[in-house]
């Protein structure tokens, strides 16, 4: 038989994570077994990475019922199923595919995410054929489209990825990265000696702290809020912040959290005379991206176009 597309898989995905735990790998060869694929479909190599085409579609049937919630990732290469997956299977679904998954809001924010166009790098370690993944995330595309919105899904999967992440760091450990990713951008001249996370009684409200030149004359003051989704920074911690800084006599500030930040918490930083700049969880997870911290590049693609200028050289 012809090797089921991944959204035909995430029924099959979801009833196999519902036994218990089970690695990436099992996943896949139980899966092979079950719809029959031959000798030649289970080795059959996806032209756009190393996997292999059946192995790539039971990833992205697993990422999408992820990103949904009704998977989750207990450590890695292994995944189960979560209650709310538990609570799907139970009204005996037929089918499980995108249109399926819009239902649940995460995976509304998460094809959200996959539809912007403005990712600036590609981390890939699974990409999908250009067909299925244009079918899953807008319909018919013509190939510049298609190579868009792959690398939109793929900056999504990796943006949902790292905030999980991030949610379930300590504190101090999240202060830590957030000066890692300072010192990345380039503030203090990356010297491992111009930043220094706080994180200790006494600190008067302030996480960290990374200066802007040599002499430690100019300083940045940085709040680092590990905070669940949904958790939103309120104004009250904006003027608390606020506070901390005036202790310090600083005049620049960073409240960088995990969630996102109320209308009215952007408004008070705004009135505040002291600069405080806002990133929420969305902007952290582009800013590692595109400096690339907590991320690595494992694959590039070249796309190559006709030479006009070479062909015209060869005539003169």
């Amino acid at each position: 038989m012809a090797i089921p597309d991944f959204q035909t898989l995430m029924l099959p995905v979801l009833r196999l994570a519902a036994a218990g735990d089970i690695e990436v790998k099992d996943a896949i060869s139980r899966l092979a077994d079950q719809f029959e694929l031959s000798p030649g479909e289970r080795s059959l190599l996806n032209p756009a990475s190393s996997n292999t085409v059946f192995g790539n579609r039971v990833h992205w049937a697993k990422t999408f019922l992820k990103a949904a919630g009704l998977v989750e990732q207990p450590k890695r290469a292994w995944f189960r199923i979560t209650p709310r997956g538990r609570d799907v299977l139970g009204t005996g679904p037929q089918r499980i595919d995108v249109k399926f998954l819009m239902q649940f809001p995460e995976f509304r924010e998460f094809r959200t995410r996959s539809r912007r166009g403005d990712a600036e790098t590609l981390p890939s370690n699974a990409v999908e054929t250009t067909n299925e993944l244009s079918e899953a995330l807008s319909g018919p595309a013509n190939p510049d489209e298609a190579i868009a919105q792959a690398q939109a899904a793929l900056i999504a999967v990796l943006t949902t990825e790292l905030l999980s992440k991030l949610r379930a760091m300590t504190p101090g450990a999240f202060e830590k990265l957030v000066i890692e990713l300072l010192l990345a951008m380039g503030y203090g001249g990356s010297r491992r000696e111009a930043a220094r996370a706080l994180g200790r009684s006494g600190d008067d409200g302030v996480d960290g702290v990374i200066d802007e030149d040599a002499l430690g004359l100019d300083r940045v003051f940085v709040q680092a809020k590990r905070y669940a989704a949904g958790n939103d920074v309120g104004p009250a911690a904006i003027r608390e912040f606020f506070g901390s800084l005036n202790l310090k006599k600083a005049s620049k500030g960073l409240f960088v959290t995990t969630s996102a930040f109320s209308r009215a918490a952007r408004d008070t930083a705004e009135q505040l005379g002291t600069r405080i700049v806002l990133v929420d969880g969305e902007q952290l997870a582009a800013l590692m991206i595109r400096f690339g911290v907590g991320c690595r590049v494992v694959e590039r693609i070249e796309i190559k176009r006709l030479d006009e200028d070479f062909f015209e050289d060869l005539d003169t």
